[in-house]
């Protein structure tokens, strides 16, 4: 049986602004970007999701089918499709604002999963939170469970409830990655490698940081590893976590490391394959930002990029 991931999330459309004027209109999501861009990198990959029977929505169907990846029965489901409003301050970085609705239902017809991801909004976002944690159970029979929270506190109404949700997401999974300015949110005035390790603790294998222009870091059994960024010029910012997740993930499917069957395995990840994962998710997340929205890379772009280290 072919392995594939499960990625179940929000897709929507950004809407990029640069001094309150629209500069593009990109597909978007989180959870979204991690099943394109595990698509482009050539896995296996099917996508739930909540979007609308509306121009925007077919807009994004295509986005998802033409990167290889199958938008599962039932994702088409919403009034409307969501969108974000990303605006871009003078270094690139974005700040969103957002117009959506998140709900599931009902167990998705695909097979058995050997990866499912999830995050973001999706995971903290009433009602369909609530369906997102109940299929991390089913699914972790057979699964690995990676999670990104990718805090968006513009549509957080409960802040101890968020977190919350959080940490019970964090203590479902096998691999966490958050970002330091994620971390500083849920645990303010703690370093965030102190909270990685907390988390480490709860029950995941792995935990990632994102630091931006510093680089990344990950904390396993094995102890601490840190990477430093990709030198490349940078256009935004719109999608680099996504691609760092997903090229954590393709790394660690290479690796042999994903799948239930290989839980004993993860968690005895070496520090030297640790430092190999960082490396691949940096430089697909390089790849990102040198370009303007969330193009994720293709598999011959990052093994062209790769062959150039």
């Amino acid at each position: 049986m072919t392995s594939r991931a499960l990625v179940i999330g929000e897709a929507l459309i950004d809407v990029v602004e640069r001094d309150g004027a629209t500069v593009g209109e990109h597909v978007g999501g989180s959870p979204l970007n991690v099943a394109v861009g595990l698509g482009r990198l050539q896995r296996g990959v099917d996508f739930l999701t909540h979007i609308g029977d509306d121009e925007h929505g077919r807009r994004i169907a295509d986005h998802v089918t033409s990167s290889g990846v199958n938008l599962v029965a039932g994702s088409v489901s919403a009034e409307k499709t969501p969108v974000a409003h990303a605006s871009l301050d003078a270094s690139g970085a974005a700040t969103y604002t957002f117009d959506l609705t998140w709900q599931l239902s009902g167990t998705p017809e695909v097979s058995p999963p050997t990866v499912v991801h999830t995050g973001s909004i999706a995971t903290v976002l009433e009602p369909g939170c609530r369906a997102v944690a109940a299929l991390l159970d089913t699914y972790r029979v057979s699964a690995t469970v990676s999670f990104d929270p990718n805090v968006r506190t513009d549509l957080i109404t409960d802040d101890n409830l968020a977190r919350e949700r959080i940490e019970r997401l964090v203590a479902k999974s096998d691999v966490v990655k958050a970002s330091d300015e994620d971390l500083r949110w849920l645990e303010p005035g703690v370093e965030p490698e102190e909270v990685a390790r907390r988390w480490l603790s709860a029950g995941p294998s792995l935990v990632a940081v994102t630091r931006g222009g510093d680089g990344a870091l990950a904390v396993s059994q094995a102890g601490a590893v840190s990477v430093p960024a990709r030198r490349v010029q940078v256009v935004d910012t719109v999608g680099a976590g996504d691609s760092f997740m997903t090229g954590l993930l393709d790394a660690l499917w290479s690796l042999g490391l994903l799948g239930a069957e290989n839980r004993h395995a993860l968690q005895a990840i070496t520090t030297d394959q640790m430092h190999s994962v960082l490396s691949a998710a940096t430089l697909n997340s390089a790849l990102t930002v040198a370009k303007a929205g969330a193009q994720l890379p293709d598999r011959a772009a990052l093994d062209a990029a790769g062959s150039r280290v």
